[in-house]
């Protein structure tokens, strides 16, 4: 018994070119479970969009970046940043200026005037903290040129991705951005709020429902403390603090949380008037210069402060003065300090921390949201003993408390949110790990066993890419004459789709020549013919037929290679030989007469026609004038040549093209330089080997 084995078959596997390829791919290079350095990788159709590029409030120098060098700048066709803080804005200068970043960057008015300011503190600060600059202040200075401003609803496009954004709450100038690449939309909502506060509107609900939302998990699961109570709890512990005497400290970033709270505070104080020898101090040298971009974009703000500024400037505060420095405080007696950076990792917060950390009198209020590593998060736990920045060990007997003014969605608001607009898939970002799955299991309870709006909830790791398949978008429309007039019934219009990004446009071919920017597309031909005769009788042939032959050297000696009119490459593949062109009428005329000469040659073979030598037989005339019309027929086709001829002249016609020979001379005149080498090769060939060439083509 025996047994046989079948091969495999050969089979060969083309990759589409990205702007065929249905798959969009997400990848977080920062701020995949964690809080952080926010940074979003977007591909889909050969597009390549970047979402935000922030700094680990944890981490120093490169080590704070996003994971960028799983990237090419290069390639970046398009930038967002959702708004200014240093978490999602802090490394753009050092993308912008010191990458090879050629694409486009955008974000909203407020967001470029605070960005600036924000970023020049935080370069005087990292100044002292570290020896690793990310960045100088010209980098930051020049960065502005690169920066592009879009307004709230307004739709832009950059090389056919089409985008616009939504208020999202959270701090002035801040975007949710909605992105649409061939019909595929993607809604990236940064940080958000759908609270109202004290100057800003609650984040906008769009009313397109995006294929994909990419959204926030700061909070997980946990429910916000009500405004009014958790207002009412603030201003009652900074009450008791200065009431026993002690200093009061809030942390807070130099804009955002800190102007809600200056508010707050205000007011507070107007209606307490034995608080009015208590100083509240707004510790930023940025205090004034933001202060007036606060004033420009009310616009941008909610109701309540655009009826205020009608009357009076809510933000010219009366109990609040600006401290520029330790310089201009005198540490004597109780105090209200609101104080950068909101982490204490540094800078003047940390400074006031240290003094006054060993002082049961004295009090802490974190505010806001506090990322793992950081000293906020560190004295959240109540330590015995904190470390200074001289790494020095102290006391902590100061009171701190934890009373959330960060404005991010809690998991009602998250929900509500998600429920509101339907969105098929959902991609967590911007969440510690642990309360990331816990907001992702939540959601998928939610929505377990829902049939009607089935949700598919994903919460990728930092490099961990999430592929979605959408088909997008494949619709062209009728532009120019062929719109103006429409055909009648059951007649045929014919019409050139014009293809620009992701917008397809059919038109009249004379319509043509208004589109001067198009681009050239090439279609390479490759066919397979079977040949088992000899390779030195084909190049022979090929040789004797056209003239010159370049034989083509390859490292894979198994294989020849031969080039004809320096178009049509001919590869031994035993058992076939493969013919490859780049198509045009032209050359497929060509590549059909080499055809026809591999065709005889394989005939020739198997007759075992050995290759004649070049003879001086007798010259017969007429029979060469039947053998060059018989050569032309099998060259070009039945009707390339009359049938009958008188005189000396004979012409030759392909794809309109005339090539007239004069018999006498064996001259060829043909407009078409390759036609008329081609027939001039043929003529000449035949009449030089008029032995060889009877018993090759006859």
């Amino acid at each position: 018994m025996t047994s046989t084995t079948r091969a495999a078959p050969r089979v060969q596997v083309l990759n589409l070119p990205e702007e065929e390829s249905d798959e969009l791919k997400i990848t977080p290079l920062g701020s995949g479970q964690e809080v952080g350095r926010s940074c979003h990788f977007l591909e889909f159709k050969g597009k390549k969009v970047l979402l935000d590029f922030g700094i680990h409030p944890a981490l120093t120098g490169m080590s704070a970046l996003p994971f960028v060098d799983h990237i090419d700048p290069e390639q970046i066709d398009l930038m967002l940043v959702s708004h200014f803080h240093l978490d999602h804005a802090g490394g753009l200068p050092w993308f912008l200026m010191r990458t090879r970043f050629k694409g486009r960057c955008f974000m909203t008015h407020p967001t470029k005037a605070i960005y600036k300011w924000l970023l020049s503190d935080y370069i005087k600060v990292s100044n002292i903290a570290t020896e690793h600059m990310l960045y100088s202040e010209s980098d930051l200075e020049a960065s502005l040129n690169k920066i592009n401003v879009i307004n709230f609803h307004e739709e832009k496009e950059v090389h056919g991705i089409k985008f616009w954004c939504y208020h999202a709450g959270h701090v002035l100038g801040a975007a949710m951005f909605m992105i649409q690449i061939a019909g595929v939309k993607i809604l990236y909502t940064g940080d958000f709020s759908r609270q109202e506060d004290r100057h800003l509107m609650m984040a906008e609900i769009p009313q397109i429902r995006p294929d994909v939302l990419m959204i926030e998990s700061t909070y997980g699961v946990s429910i916000h403390e009500p405004r009014e109570s958790r207002e009412s709890r603030f201003t009652t512990t900074v009450h008791t603090i200065v009431g026993r005497g002690g200093r009061c400290l809030i942390p807070v970033f130099a804009l955002g949380r800190a102007q809600e709270l200056l508010l707050i505070l205000d007011e507070y104080w107007q209606q307490h008037p034995e608080l009015h020898e208590v100083p509240i101090y707004y510790a930023s040298a940025l205090a004034k210069k933001c202060m007036s971009v606060y004033q420009t974009y009310t616009h941008a703000m909610n109701e309540r402060i655009q009826r205020q500024i009608s009357i009076c400037n809510p933000f010219q505060f009366k109990h609040i003065s600006n401290l520029k420095g330790m310089d201009q405080f005198e540490d004597i007696g109780p105090c209200v300090i609101m104080a950068s950076p909101g982490m204490m990792q540094s800078g003047l917060s940390r400074e006031l921390f240290e003094m006054w950390c060993p002082d049961p009198k004295n009090g802490v209020i974190i505010a806001g949201y506090c990322v793992e590593g950081t000293l906020a998060k560190e004295i959240l736990k109540e330590p015995e003993e904190v470390t200074t920045m001289s790494g020095q060990r102290l006391p902590m007997k100061c009171s701190v408390e934890y009373i959330s003014f960060s404005a991010h969605t809690d998991f009602e608001q998250t929900s509500h949110f998600i429920r509101t607009i339907r969105p098929p898939n959902v991609v967590l970002v911007h969440g510690e790990m642990t309360e990331m799955s816990r907001l992702k299991a939540a959601l998928e309870r939610e929505y377990e066993g829902s049939d009607e709006n089935p949700v598919k909830v994903y919460n990728p790791k930092n490099l961990e890419t999430i592929t979605f398949h959408f088909r997008g978008e494949k619709m062209a429309k009728v532009m120019g004459e062929l719109a103006i007039h429409k055909p009648k019934e059951n007649d045929v219009v014919s019409g050139i789709m014009v293809k620009r990004n992701f917008n397809c446009h059919i038109i009249s071919p004379k319509e043509l020549v208004k589109y001067s920017d198009l681009s050239v597309s090439t279609i390479s031909q490759r066919t397979s013919i079977h040949y088992t005769g000899s390779w030195q009788l084909l190049h022979y042939l090929l040789a004797s037929m056209y003239g010159s032959v370049e034989v083509i050297l390859s490292d894979n000696s198994e294989n020849k290679s031969l080039r004809i009119f320096d178009t049509i490459t001919i590869v031994e593949e035993p058992p076939v030989v493969v013919l490859e062109w780049v198509a045009s009428p032209t050359n497929d005329m060509y590549a059909d007469a080499v055809m026809k000469v591999i065709l005889k040659a394989q005939e020739l073979d198997s007759n075992a026609v050995s290759i004649p030598a070049v003879t001086s037989a007798t010259f017969d005339k007429m029979h060469y004038k039947e053998c060059l019309i018989e050569l032309f027929q099998e060259m070009f086709g039945e009707d390339s040549v009359p049938k009958l001829f008188k005189g000396e002249k004979l012409y030759v016609t392909v794809n309109n093209i005339k090539a007239n020979i004069d018999l006498t001379s064996l001259e060829v005149t043909c407009e078409n330089e390759k036609l008329q080498r081609i027939v001039q090769t043929a003529v000449t060939k035949l009449y030089e080997s008029l032995a060889p060439v009877t018993l090759g083509i006859k």
